[in-house]
């Protein structure tokens, strides 16, 4: 059983800037593909960023160019980097663990960008 725990998220002022971090325990990081998700009120949860074992990343459209995702592997934790920050992007933040058939969600972790 994988376990994720987000941390990070919190309240911003728009431009600034927030780093979530994704802790996992019973399963290692370079093995899944890891992503981030958001999900605002009365809107359905859409990705943010994924980093594959290969280390190939992908971002939805919405925060090219202003978020990073990245990963420690010696500490078995995932990273989102958070630049330029927007009300739009506010919402819950979750951490996913793909293995393929099978994946694993963390709890979440509010993000509030104030404009």
């Amino acid at each position: 059983q994988v376990h994720l725990v987000e941390s990070g998220g919190g309240l911003v002022q728009a431009g600034g800037s927030l780093r979530l971090s994704c802790a996992a325990s019973g399963g290692a990081v370079t093995i899944a593909t890891m992503g981030w998700y958001r999900q605002a009120p009365g809107k359905q949860r859409d990705l943010v960023a994924q980093i594959t074992p290969g280390s190939n990343t992908n971002y939805g459209d919405s925060v090219k160019g202003r978020f990073t995702i990245s990963r420690d592997n010696a500490v078995n934790t995932v990273y989102l980097q958070m630049n330029s920050l927007k009300p739009e992007d506010t919402a819950v933040y979750y951490c996913n663990y793909d293995l393929g058939l099978t994946d694993y969600w963390g709890q979440g972790t509010q993000v509030t960008v104030s404009s």
